[in-house]
């Protein structure tokens, strides 16, 4: 294709028409399900989803049908099935995913942004859902319209936007069963939730690691006690989670005790830390605001980068059962709750790592302490396959035409459930995991931001893998 055809109908498309609805979709407060309880009273998941899926009907995409699925008691998944251009009928299926909920507003937004109010600064566009990841649908039908722009092909493509990603796609696995043989056969995965260190290249990840959760709760009383008449009597339920969690994490290195969360780093995965750790020496640490004075796990930016894509962790995301220091008395409490959250390798097995975590919190417990344990997660990782040679031409070419720099592979911290399920009903698919998000970029926390020169740079690269997948 053309790429100058190719960028002027990305340009235009995000200019005239896909800004204009993104910023009003940034007003949706689209919480995902496990934000939002209410949900389906509150309407907004179907309304981000009825926002998006008018702004694509009026695209006009040549034969493109649009379905909202809502299965009972599931939040809603958008279908937009586009059929092939007439040369590739029959030669497989283009996935190309991205989701619609968000996370909530969190903590306070800098003055004169809001999480809610869309705001167009310096070339960004700042708001809940802007990069994460509700630009995605607008990239992927901007995408499509290019291939037709310039002449190009593809083959049919079904583009997937679920609205519980946030939340772990717990619904994401009933309409993948739903769905069934309306898929076809898939030879190409196109995941744009995804980014990377910089705004200057397109960044491919290449692993995702899993998760392994539960809520701990050890109780010693049936109601709580004077701490100076009991203590010493009745142990406390704070010591005995410590010593349990002794059992599980090293105290002085972080390190994971348990072999079902450990798994020996692949080679080329080394490499490529090493590599990544070359090309822009001492990332890692400027990635995330330390305090001043505060180090990090390692001085090495290799052993970094391993830590936080290959090597397991554990992170105690909430707790329960302790007063604010303002208003905790002398008492001691019948229990102590610890949310536990675990990242694990991209090749570990979630299910054997949750059952040694059970099996490690609830055997020999200190003084018969009662060990309880709810919201259970496990989640497998991802490691990607190796790209076929028409995919790595291609990512080479787009370097030097659309980007300026070469892509660049990295492994990511956290998880894409789609790409897990897909990958496991898809082992011969090329997966693309890639998207518009930066280390800068917010998601998650306040002042979300979306880079709108990138994300069009995004959008024609996509544009243009459709089309060499076509005539691969």
């Amino acid at each position: 294709m053309d790429q100058n055809r190719v960028h002027s109908a990305v340009a235009e498309g995000w200019s005239a028409s896909a800004l204009p609805s993104l910023a009003e979709f940034v007003e949706i407060p689209a919480l995902s399900p496990g934000f939002d309880a209410s949900w389906a009273e509150t309407g907004h998941l179907r309304a981000a989803v009825e926002h998006v899926r008018d702004w694509i009907a009026a695209r006009g995409l040549p034969g493109a049908r649009l379905e909202i699925l809502e299965l009972e008691g599931r939040s809603p998944l958008l279908m937009v099935d586009i059929p092939a251009t007439s040369s590739t009928a029959g030669r497989g299926t283009a996935i190309l995913y991205g989701h619609l909920d968000k996370q909530p507003s969190v903590g306070e937004w800098s003055e004169g942004l809001d999480p809610w109010k869309p705001v167009f600064r310096d070339g960004r566009l700042y708001g809940r859902g802007a990069v994460d990841d509700g630009y995605s649908g607008y990239a992927a039908t901007l995408a499509l319209e290019a291939v037709h722009a310039a002449g190009g092909e593809h083959v049919r493509v079904v583009l997937l936007l679920e609205t519980g990603e946030e939340s772990g796609s717990p619904d994401l696995p009933a309409y993948m069963e739903h769905l069934g043989d309306r898929l076809g056969e898939i030879s190409l995965v196109v995941c744009l939730d995804a980014g990377g260190g910089d705004y200057e290249r397109l960044w491919l990840t290449n692993s995702l690691r899993g998760l392994a959760q539960a809520t701990v709760t050890v109780s010693v009383l049936r109601t709580p006690q004077h701490s100076g008449l009991a203590s010493g009597i009745v142990p406390s339920s704070f010591r005995i989670l410590r010593t349990l969690l002794d059992r599980i994490e090293d105290a002085a290195t972080g390190v994971i005790k348990l072999p079902a969360m450990n798994v020996e780093i692949p080679a080329d995965r080394r490499a490529e830390a090493e590599e990544l750790a070359k090309s822009d020496p001492g990332a890692p640490k400027r990635q995330h605001p330390l305090l001043d004075g505060v180090r990090p796990a390692s001085d090495d930016d290799v052993e970094l980068i391993l830590n936080n894509t290959w090597r397991p962790t554990l992170s105690v995301t909430g707790a329960s059962g302790l007063p604010e220091p303002a208003s905790a008395g002398n008492v001691l409490r019948t229990s102590t709750s610890l949310k536990l959250s675990f990242r694990l390798p991209p090749t570990a097995d979630s299910q054997a790592a949750l059952a040694e975590l059970r099996q490690a919190l609830t055997t020999d417990v200190p003084y018969d302490a009662k060990v309880e344990l709810a919201d259970v997660i496990a989640q497998d990782g991802w490691n990607a396959p190796a790209l076929a040679p028409w995919l790595s031409e291609t990512l080479d070419s787009v370097g030097d035409r659309v980007l300026g720099e070469r892509h660049q592979g990295i492994g990511i911290g956290g998880a894409v459930p789609f790409m897990t399920m897909l990958a496991e009903r898809y082992p011969e698919a090329q997966f693309l995991v890639t998207g518009a998000l930066g280390v800068d970029s917010n998601m998650h926390v306040p002042d979300e931001w979306l880079n709108l020169a990138f994300a069009q740079k995004v959008t024609e690269a996509v544009a243009h893998v459709l089309d060499a997948h076509a005539r691969a």
